[in-house]
Formats: C-alpha cells, structure tokens, sequence
C-alpha cells in the first residue's frame, strides 16, 4: 500500500509521493483574482455537484506579505516573476518549503537553503504549488491581514511559547500526536486533499491527514448540545442556492489547530464555510472564523480547490507511534544538557 509521510518537523523516514515537483503551476483566474466561468455540473437534485477528490495546493499565503501591503492583487508581469523564482529556485533537491513559508521566500526574493551535509526532507517529495494574481487567502479584513488578538489569548500563546520541554505525549500538539489537524485546512501542499461525498440529505468531508471525517446533516436538525465538545466540532449545513453553507460549532477546548498552521482558538470558535462549485475543476471554499475570546474581530477567507489527479492515501502519521519516543527522549537529552 502507499503511504505518505506524517509528522513533517520530527519523523526522519518519509514514505511514497505521486510524482517529482517542478513547484509551479498557475491557477485559471483572470487578473481580478475571480474564478473563470464554466458551466457547472448538478447532482440528481438539483444542487451543485460538489464529489470528488479536491486538493488546496494554492502558493498564495493566508495573510498578504508586507512587501505587497496595499496589493489584494499582482499585475500578470509581478505574477510571472513570482513563478520564474520558484522554477529556479524550489527544484526537486532543494530543501523542502511548507505552507506559507513558500510564498513568503518568493516575496522576499529570497530562496530555501540546501540540503546540507546530512540531508533532509527535500522538494521532491512537495507537489506542485499553483499561482494566482491574489496576494492573500484573508478577504477580510480588507489588508489581507489578520486581525488583532485580544489581549488573552496574546497572554495564553506568550505563556505557550515559553512552555517547558513535554514531560508526556500529552504535552504535544493535537497535530503531533496525530489526533487532528483541525478545520479548516491552512496548510496547503502538505497532504490537502478532500473527499466529498454528497448526498440529498448529508455531506461527507474525508481529510487525507489523520483520516479526519467530517459527517455534516443537511436537515435541519439543531446543534448537539453545549456540553458535548469535540475537536473537529459539531457541524450543520444547508444550501443557500448553488453554495453549500456548513456551520460549526462545539469545538473542544484544547483548541483547533486549523490545519496545523495554528493553534489560535476557543470553545466558542463559530466557523462558517461556504463551498461553491465555480468549474468542472475548481470549488471555491470560503469560511468565516469568528471567535470573540480570540480574535478582537471575524475574519475571512477563500481558497481555490482544485480536483486531483490521485485519490486520498493512508496517511501513515507515526507509524507504530516510534517518533512520540524519539521526541520525548530529545527532550530529557535537552533538559539533561541544562543541568
């Protein structure tokens, strides 16, 4: 069977990926950053057909980088000398560049490092990252940016960054121990693929990391009750003429990690989605994070999906769980090297 890699920052053995990666492609918007028209294909319903396999392998970054400050969009020239960077710059035996960071280093004019004496988890095993004239997946606020913290949960994540090394498995990330990367998905090119099963009455959201499902009803029925909490949330959708609406509340307390970019949440996150099929192709997936004891305003987003090529694949994330070991024996060496 093929797998893919789990655990990016820790785990040394990588496994099987579909195909080399160039870095670059570029995705069908015209200059506005709008979705081309095409007709869109409808289930026996009526409805949108939203099945299928999707992935989010977007370059443009969820905030706008400070050297496009004032640019919601690139003019088709910045945009070529974007893509002409990652082409030189991001070939398959250069060090391997996740997230946000890719378009970030493109910005700056700058590029990964190499993959030194030892090596490391190297370019080749990323897929394709595609390009719009878009600077920010953030639609609003309308500077691409996102909002301020309130004043808690500055205090919360400070006290978090100066947390001592883990005494147990239960000191790590929910994406670290592989229970969840959370909604919605942040980081794009690292196993972002989604499968839709659509049905008159529920949708079924498939998550390639961690084999997260996302079971949604599509009648009616209210939220479970308040002190039920879980970490993908309970959630609740209905149509809104050709865009599928999903409301989701109930997270756990713990925290949503958002894809593993973040762990900036509450209990009392309210996240909607809104999935609109724009092409034979393409969904757009907008969401809407509004969570008062975190975020002193709601913000917004929206990411181009795109179909794929492959199909969702195990996603072998510790494989036997050896890498838990290994970080927590790293931590006793750190803390035996302090004294």
């Amino acid at each position: 069977m093929i797998a893919r890699c789990g655990i990016l920052l820790f785990t040394t053995a990588c496994c099987v990926t579909l195909a080399a990666s160039t870095g670059v492609a570029q995705s069908r918007r015209d200059a506005a950053g709008s979705p081309t028209s095409a007709a869109v294909p409808r289930s026996a319903d009526g409805h949108p057909d939203l099945e299928g396999v999707w992935e989010n392998n977007v370059a443009t970054p969820l905030e706008r980088p400070r050297q496009f400050a004032g640019k919601p969009t690139l003019t088709d020239a910045e945009l070529n000398t974007l893509i002409a960077r990652a082409r030189q710059r991001f070939t398959a035996d250069s060090d391997a560049v996740f997230g946000d960071s890719f378009y970030d280093l493109l910005a700056a004019d700058a590029g990964p490092v190499g993959l030194g004496a030892t090596g490391t988890y190297s370019q080749n095993w990323l897929p394709d990252r595609y390009f719009e004239h878009r600077t920010s997946l953030i639609t609003d606020p309308a500077d691409g940016r996102l909002p301020t913290l309130t004043a808690a949960a500055a205090t919360r994540l400070a006290a978090a960054a100066r947390r001592q090394p883990p005494a147990s498995a239960a000191d790590f990330s929910l994406p670290n121990r592989c229970i969840s990367f959370g909604i919605p998905d942040l980081f794009a090119a690292y196993m972002s693929v989604y499968r839709i099963v659509q049905a008159p009455d529920y949708v079924v959201i498939a998550m390639e990391k961690v084999h997260d499902a996302r079971v949604i009803p599509l009648d009616g029925r209210p939220h479970i009750g308040s002190a039920i909490r879980q970490y993908l949330g309970d959630a609740r959708g209905h149509w809104d003429g050709d865009t599928l609406v999903v409301e989701t509340t109930n997270f756990h307390p713990n925290g949503n990690p958002m894809g593993g970019l973040f762990n900036r949440s509450s209990a009392g996150l309210t996240l909607t989605e809104r999935f609109r099929r724009t092409g034979p192709d393409t969904i757009d997936y907008s969401f809407t994070v509004d969570d008062p004891a975190v975020w002193t305003r709601p913000w917004s987003a929206t990411i181009p999906w795109r179909r794929s090529s492959a199909d969702i694949l195990e996603y072998a994330c510790h494989e036997g769980n050896y890498s838990m070991r290994g970080m927590l024996s790293a931590a006793r060496a750190e803390e035996g090297a302090a004294r």
